[in-house]
């Protein structure tokens, strides 16, 4: 099992989709999580992240559905990631469009027996929604 992210500001949606990919694979299945770069959250948000990649790494491996996370490639290659970890089936999140469109073609140019799985969003929550809330707050404080 593969699922990948950026885990920017951990919350309830992300622990979510980890515990759904886990379920794909079965009881005996292992959660492998690829958690993007740095240069990788600027190059497709236009933003550095929050927290540093490592951080976001550790924390991603320390919840209980995940294995192993990972750090991505630093020049973002699907194929390297999926040479890499050799999966049966990949998650991908709700937001993931361009992303499924991706591997799809990468497992049918290589000729791969991998599934991929597009789950729903599991609540209204993203990690962009709490920094604009924190920033809304932090601009009402500094004019009340």
């Amino acid at each position: 099992m593969l699922a990948s992210g950026v885990f920017d500001l951990l919350h309830y949606g992300h622990v979510k989709y980890l515990e759904e990919a886990k379920k794909l694979g079965g009881e005996d299945s292992e959660l492998v999580v690829v958690v993007a770069r740095d240069a990788t959250v600027r190059k497709r948000k236009g933003r550095d992240p929050i927290l540093p990649e490592e951080e976001r790494r550790a924390l991603v491996e320390a919840l209980k559905p995940v294995n192993k996370a990972i750090l991505g490639e630093e020049d973002f290659s699907l194929e390297k990631v999926l040479s890499k970890v050799k999966p049966d089936i990949v998650a991908v999140g709700y937001d993931q469009e361009n992303l499924e469109a991706e591997l799809k073609k990468v497992i049918s140019r290589k000729g791969l027996d991998i599934k991929v799985v597009r789950l729903t969003r599991y609540c209204e929550n993203s990690s962009s929604k709490i920094i604009k809330e924190i920033l809304e707050r932090a601009a009402r404080m500094r004019a009340g």
